[in-house]
Order: structure tokens, then sequence, then C-alpha cells
């Protein structure tokens, strides 16, 4: 049996079923998605922050850089939620409290879904081949305008209820995220957050989709590779591993957090955005527990830390940065080129899955 022939290596038209995390914030810059594209796999670009022209310029660059298939992932944008100016102002204060630097909120509802419609125009009219969704069900309308292009659609669910409701929208693969995956929740169906782990996400997922299904959280090497394609899983998405590789965008102070840090050592919180995400433990995130109800939903809380995140990047703080990353931390514990991981990787597995399927038929499977 040979583990990289999936239903979703050849819809994807991927050598190795293995997707690279669209991370946004800067972290799949063109250098990484081209890179993983070209060692076989699928680079992602995580689109959810950038302006629709930030995004043609993006996909022309990675285009420029590889002719093989990629990804663009786009936030679905939140409803409006009821939050007052004392809201605003209340938070302000928070962050000025602890001589934190608090964003004048420019943030409009109206704007953040305008500029999602064009970032849907630029993925349509620059040819991009996947167009992935996270944070919510994009309209019937897009999804349509997007298969008519032959463009392949892919969605981000944490619960099977929301993955067959991605089914029912037309979406032809399932990314199925377990809570221990780094960054935000995809989340959508419900307020609270569900939590299933990966081990307990994928099977049922696989039982009840007829999609094929991407499990994500927590796989960073290749038994977790291979283990997620025994529960089911046609494919697996990996976040974490990429983000101190050469190429990725993500600062410095950020890849060495990454390299040092175990399992136990990141938590889920609304602190930087509004919306739970995982991420590694650090000053501003045990600041802001007292805070909890004081949050604001996303996006606006995410648009009033903006001038903190960046100003930790430009100084190398990572007490104030958004260390977004997953429980396999360590496992992770080099800096490698994508290619050199991947290649890693893909060996990895090969000697993992030949001793399975042994182990499989020799029990009579």
């Amino acid at each position: 049996m040979t583990w990289n022939h999936t239903s979703i290596s050849r819809l994807l038209k991927i050598e190795y079923p293995i997707v690279q995390a669209p991370m946004a914030g800067g972290i799949t810059v063109p250098k990484l998605v081209s890179a993983v594209s070209e060692a076989g796999a699928l680079g992602s670009v995580g689109a959810g922050y950038l302006t629709s022209f930030q995004l043609d310029q993006q996909i022309k660059e990675i285009k420029g850089l590889t002719g093989k298939p990629f990804n663009v992932n786009l936030f679905v944008p939140e409803k409006e939620a009821g939050i007052s100016k004392d809201d605003i102002l209340a938070m302000k204060g928070v962050l000025e409290k602890f001589n934190m630097p608090a964003e004048d909120i420019s943030f409009t509802y109206e704007k953040s879904q305008s500029n999602y419609e064009k970032q849907l125009e630029a993925v349509l009219q620059n040819d991009v081949p996947i167009c992935s969704f996270t944070f919510g069900l994009p309209s019937i309308e897009a999804v349509r305008e997007l298969k008519r292009a032959g463009r392949i659609v892919m969605g981000t669910a944490t619960t099977v209820e929301e993955a067959l409701l991605f089914e029912e929208r037309g979406a032809d693969v399932i990314v199925m995220q377990g809570s221990e995956a780094g960054g935000h929740r995809g989340t959508f169906k419900s307020s609270a957050d569900s939590c299933i782990g990966t081990m307990a996400l994928v099977p049922q997922a696989a039982d009840a989709l007829s999609l094929p299904i991407i499990a994500a959280g927590g796989i960073a090497d290749a038994r977790g590779i291979a283990a997620a394609l025994i529960l089911g899983a046609d494919a697996v998405q990996l976040g974490s591993v990429f983000i101190p590789c050469t190429e990725s965008g993500a600062p410095s102070a950020y890849k060495a957090k990454v390299l040092s840090s175990n399992e136990d050592e990141t938590v889920l919180t609304r602190a930087f955005s509004g919306k739970y995400a995982r991420g590694i433990k650090n000053d501003f995130i045990q600041k802001m527990k007292p805070f909890e109800n004081s949050i604001l939903p996303y996006p606006v809380q995410n648009e009033m830390t903006k001038s903190l995140r960046s100003h930790a990047a430009q100084e190398l703080n990572s007490e104030n940065m958004s260390l977004w990353a997953g429980q396999g931390l360590r496992m992770i514990t080099e800096s490698l080129t994508a290619k050199e991981i991947l290649d890693r990787l893909i060996g990895q597995v090969n000697a993992v899955t030949d001793s399975s399927w042994k182990g499989l038929n020799a029990n009579g499977s």
C-alpha cells in the first residue's frame, strides 16, 4: 500500500497528501508557500489580514516562483457584534494600564466584507487552483462561482456538524481541526469552543462525510501523519513545524520560542484577537486573564491589539507577540528549509507506513 496516493493528493494534484497550514499574520510568505509546493506538498497563503491588493501581489509572486498548485485561505467575515464606544474605551484603558499601545479603531464590518469580496475576486482573476475558508461558510454564490471556474473549495470545521454544513454548501474537501491545533479555532456553528481532539474528531468525521478530509492539530512527525491516515483522513495539515523554517516570515523571536517550548506551554486565549486561538503562554496573555469579560469580539479586539503586536515584532519582544502554535512543540527542534522538513517527514512516513501495513497484513487485516 502506498500512503501518498490518496483521493486528496489526486484531487489537489500534489505528490504527497501534506498541506502547509495557512497561517495568517505574515508567516506564510510567498517564499514559504512556493517552497512547500515545489517540494510536492500543498503550500497555503494565510490571507486573513491581507488587503486584496496585497493578496494579488503575493499570488503573482508565488506564481513566479512555482508552477505547482497552492491554496489561498480566506477568513469569512464575522457578523456585526453589538459593542459600544464604552466597550472599546474600556479595553483601551486596560491596554494603557499596562503601558501597551492600543490601536484607534478604524475597523468597520462593511470594510471587512468589502475586502473579503475583493480577495475572492483576486483568487478568481489570478487562477488560484484551491481556495479554503475559515470562521464560517462562504455564500452559496461564492462556492458556485469558484466551482464554475474549476477551483477546488475547502472548508475548516471543528465538529462533524460544521463539516456537514460545508459538505451541504458544496465544498470538495474538509479540514478537520482538532483542539491541539495552533492558531485560531475554526469554530463557527456555536459560540462555545468544542475542543474535540484530532484523534476523536477524524474517525467520526470520516464516518459521517462522503467528502475526503484533512486532519489538522498536533501533527508534527511521521507517526502523526501515519496515525491520521489510519484514522480515516486522506491528508494532513501541518502548521507549527513550518513556523521556524528558514522561508517562514515569522520574527526570529517567535521562531526561537517555538523551538524552545514544550507541549504543556500552549493555551487557548482570546486576549489578542477576541477569538479563541492556541498559542504559547506569555506575559500579555497572563496580564489579560483578569480582564476576560472586557475582551472585545473578533475582529475588533484584533484591531485593538494590532499596534501592540506590530511593536512586539519590531522589538523582537516575544512577551507581547501572538505566538500561535500547536501542542506538538516538543517534536519541533530545528530550523530547516521547507524542503528539508518535507523530505525528512516523507522519508520517515515511508518507513513507518511500510512497517505498519506489514503488521496489519500479518494480523489478517
